[in-house]
């Protein structure tokens, strides 16, 4: 299990990916197999997630090129990636594991938000409206139940907080810290990644309810940096059992949730170590989710 990538200079950390400098123009990006909640990294990792996520979008990257580009040139363990890695000493001779759970991607200039679009209420969003009735801040109409398709996919974007929990933006807020034509490309391709990805689960039996995006420019062109419709970043659920008014059979990290909320923990610091039986059939949900989008086995 890789929870700690320990190479040396490191340019980031965040909760779940470990990014190097490959030169100016390339980045090592490791999803590791640590796991967060609620915006706060748990100290129990998830066998093999690293894995999926890496492999996942890879997926998705290569299905999505279409609509907008993307930050991936290849998998750290392809036949092209050591002639790219040995330009940073470093990097030279990664163990197989962590290229396994790692993509060489183009650098691009990071637009400090989360993407977020969202197909049905549920999660934050379904907090939010059982307390005032709106979802990011915007009225919705009465009567909806937990689950509930919304009549087109919302937009919802929230700063992207390094430490603590994500806030909700406005649209004067993105319009401010990107203009408003770019917060209007973001709505748009947000949203058009969304439908396609929603539309090509559907086919495999899997409801894609909403998802969190990032975005980066990269020589004056809108592209997609990150990880892209993992189980980290998505929720997905079973469409045999799916029905409004409860919460749904899942394959993403949503049983880890629903664990943690059970226990009592405030979603601040230090969490809750997750059992063996926890962390098995967590395991067990992402490698159900790649498996079925993919059509192949990990």
């Amino acid at each position: 299990m890789l929870i700690e990538t320990g190479l040396p200079n490191q340019l980031h950390r965040g909760k779940v990916r470990d990014t190097y400098a490959i030169n100016d123009n390339l980045l090592l990006m490791v999803a590791t197999d640590r796991i967060s909640a609620f915006d706060v990294v748990l100290p129990t990792g998830i066998p093999e997630k690293g894995k999926v996520l890496n492999r996942i979008s890879n997926f998705w990257f290569e299905k999505t090129a279409h609509i907008v580009p993307n930050h991936l040139i290849t998998l750290a363990d392809s036949a092209d990636a050591p002639a790219l890695l040995a330009e940073n000493p470093d990097l030279n001779g990664i163990s197989g594991e962590m290229a396994s759970q790692a993509m060489i991607v183009k650098r691009a200039e990071r637009i400090d938000m989360e993407c977020i679009v969202r197909g049905y209420i549920t999660g934050s969003a379904w907090s939010e409206y059982r307390r005032q009735g709106t979802v990011s801040g915007k009225p919705m109409p009465e009567g909806l139940v937990e689950g509930m398709t919304f009549p087109e996919p919302l937009f919802t974007p929230t700063t992207k907080a390094e430490e603590g929990h994500d806030q909700n933006m406005s649209d004067q807020e993105v319009e401010d810290m990107v203009g408003a034509e770019m917060a209007q490309k973001l709505a748009e391709v947000s949203k058009a990644v969304y439908q396609f990805a929603h539309d090509y689960a559907k086919e495999r039996g899997i409801i894609l309810a909403d998802t969190k995006m990032e975005f980066g420019m990269l020589d004056g062109e809108l592209i997609l940096i990150d990880e892209l419709l993992t189980p980290d970043s998505s929720r997905f659920w079973d469409m045999e059992g799916y029905g409004p008014g409860k919460s749904q059979p899942n394959f993403d990290k949503q049983f880890v949730r629903d664990w943690l909320v059970d226990q009592g923990w405030d979603q601040e610091p230090p969490a809750p170590e997750l059992p063996e039986d926890v962390v098995a059939r967590t395991t067990e949900r992402y490698k159900v989710a790649y498996r079925r989008l993919t059509g192949t086995e990990l």
